[in-house]
Order: structure tokens, then sequence, then C-alpha cells
């Protein structure tokens, strides 16, 4: 199991070759960093049975009260929650700490329709994600704002394919 960059040996069809009136920053952005690869921009896990997993890109990073914190290290934790299916990690401006950060969850696994009830409305959930963070990562990383999505689920009765 190790993680990093994701760079490619050869070249593909459809492959970027220059960025319009500025190649010098193509070179230094795409060829520069890793001599003979071609540099995604994206980190990449991979496991011991050899399966590549995309973390995020490497220079998405938000600056929160003077640490730099890269969302996929946010995200990644957040999707180990049991609830989570997928989650995305943003930043915006805050008056105090230079950055905040939102989540937004596209969307919640089926199994856990009970976090959108129209009591908790999300707030359990957003909650517990809250002190994951702050426990995995630290306590300056818990966000603000968080945004569950509950999309279009019937709160009585389990929805079929296809409904």
């Amino acid at each position: 199991n190790i993680s990093g960059a994701l760079c490619i040996s050869q070249a593909w069809p459809g492959m970027a070759r220059t960025i319009y009136n500025d190649h010098k920053r193509f070179l230094e952005t795409y060829l520069t960093p890793y001599p003979g690869f071609f540099f995604t921009g994206d980190g990449v896990y991979r496991t011991s049975e050899g399966y590549y997993q995309l973390t995020g890109r490497l220079d998405d990073i938000i600056n929160i009260s003077g640490h730099r914190l890269g969302t996929a290290e946010v995200e990644d934790v957040v999707n180990h929650h049991v609830a989570v299916a997928e989650s995305a990690v943003i930043g915006y401006p805050h008056e105090i700490k230079g950055e905040g950060k939102m989540f937004a969850f596209l969307p919640l696994k089926r199994l856990s329709r009970g976090y959108c009830t129209a009591a908790g409305s999300g707030t359990t959930l957003a909650a517990e994600l809250r002190e994951l963070i702050s426990k995995k990562i630290a306590k300056y990383a818990a966000p603000e704002y968080v945004q569950v999505t509950c999309g279009g689920w019937s709160h009585t009765t389990p929805q079929q394919p296809g409904q």
C-alpha cells in the first residue's frame, strides 16, 4: 500500500501538448516535476493487490488560519463515515481565517436515510463529521458549514430501483 503522485510514462490520444500562449508554464507544471513522466496533478493510492484509487488534486489546498490542508485529506476522512457515499470539500473566503471549508455530500448511502428525517435534517451527521475530522486530522480542520444532501428520498417508504 503506497500513496503518491500519479505520473504517466507514455503519451496517449487527446493528451494536452501545451497551454495556450504559455508553453513554458506547461513544461514547468506537467513535465519538469518528474523528468521522463507526465505529471497529472492527481494523487493516487495503490493497494497491495495493485489496484489504484485517485485521491484528488495535489494542488487543491485550503489555507485555514495559516494551516495548509488538502481537500483530498479531509474527503478521505469524511468518506469513511458509514452514512457518506462520497464527498466534496471546497474553501470559501473567511474574514478571520483566510478560508473556511464547506462540504457537499452527494448522496448519502441508501441505508442512511435516518440522517435525513425532518427532525434531524442532517444536523446529527454534521456534528458526527466535525468530531471525526477533529479526531483524525485536527480541531482547526473541522468545517464551520456542512451541507448534507438527502435528495429525493421518501422518509416513509423505501425507494425501489426505477421509481
